[in-house]
């Protein structure tokens, strides 16, 4: 089977329909969801299920929403991999899966996470572009030279070519321009509720630093590569610094993944909704295995 490492998505791998086959056919799932509605307070299951789309996209909804279908799904699994890796939001399904924090407080956070960073958002305004067709060390130049206009430096680094930004509406047109000068084939504004992995963060970093104190974490055995770094963390205190510094710092994905690599991993599964990740990972790493569980079909089909 080689060495296989589980990837977790982020916010944007929704849709409408996420978890429901999950919760209709096995009884586990069903009672996660049900645990989940009653935990929050509110029908998670039934937005996840049947939307409405804006209601699911909402971010103090979306979070929690990606987190419990990722985290139903390693639980199915019953699988130990050899090393685990999550994107923004995912990070926190990876560190459940690690066994660094529990399914509770996990679901408690994100939940808590996804409601400082709509309140940031609209305390805040901001937005985020993608830039494809540039280096990041480009990108680094741009948001540099771009920041006179407002706040703006790079979000997410997700792929070779493919960099995030993030920051105030004026920082992050300013660096699109100069992107698009500089040769970039595509600048795209994302549709989002605010400049994630930015300083405009800053204040829901506060409150879930706040929150983050009061958590058990634990050391874990299964290393968890962390976004800010993209290199394994297997501390409890380091992970919960960590965890406070990725809302305002950028996602390291494509090195999180060549770590992965390097480190010995063959085989990516990438755990939850979409199909995100797996395009990410075949751009970052061609020669490595990659596949995801989503539904319960493929759920079974891996199990198989």
């Amino acid at each position: 089977m080689g060495v296989v490492a589980f990837v977790y998505p982020g916010q944007g791998s929704q849709y409408v329909g996420m978890g429901k086959d999950l919760y209709e056919q096995n009884p586990l799932a069903k009672e996660l969801f049900q645990k989940a509605d009653d935990m929050l307070g509110i029908s998670l299951s039934s937005i996840c299920f049947n939307g409405p789309e804006e209601e699911l996209r909402r971010t103090k909804n979306t979070q929690p929403a990606i987190f419990l279908h990722s985290v139903i799904l390693t639980k199915l699994l019953r699988y130990r991999p050899a090393m685990v890796a999550g994107h923004s939001l995912g990070e926190y399904s990876a560190l459940v899966c690690s066994g660094a924090i529990s399914f509770e407080d996990g679901l408690k956070l994100v939940r808590l996470r996804g409601e400082l960073m709509q309140r940031a958002g609209e305390e805040h305004p901001g937005t985020m572009a993608a830039i494809i067709g540039l280096e990041g060390y480009v990108i680094e130049d741009i948001c540099r030279e771009a920041s006179m206009a407002g706040i703006v430096q790079p979000a997410n680094f997700n792929s070779p070519g493919q960099v995030v930004v993030s920051g105030s509406i004026p920082g992050v047109r300013k660096s699109m321009e100069l992107a698009k000068a500089r040769g970039a084939k595509i600048t795209k504004e994302l549709v989002v509720s605010g400049a994630f992995h930015s300083q405009l963060m800053q204040s829901a970093g506060d409150g879930l630093r706040k929150t983050l104190a009061t958590i058990n974490i634990f050391d874990i055995e299964i290393p968890v590569y962390a976004n800010v770094t993209a290199q394994p963390v297997k501390a409890a205190e380091e992970i919960r610094d960590l965890l406070y510094r990725q809302l305002l710092n950028p996602v390291r994905w494509e090195e999180s993944i060549r770590s992965m690599v390097k480190n010995g991993a063959t085989r990516f599964i990438e755990v939850g909704p979409g199909k995100v990740l797996q395009g990410l990972v075949k751009r970052i790493s061609p020669a490595v295995e990659i596949s995801g569980i989503d539904t319960f079909q493929e759920y079974q089909a891996a199990k198989g």
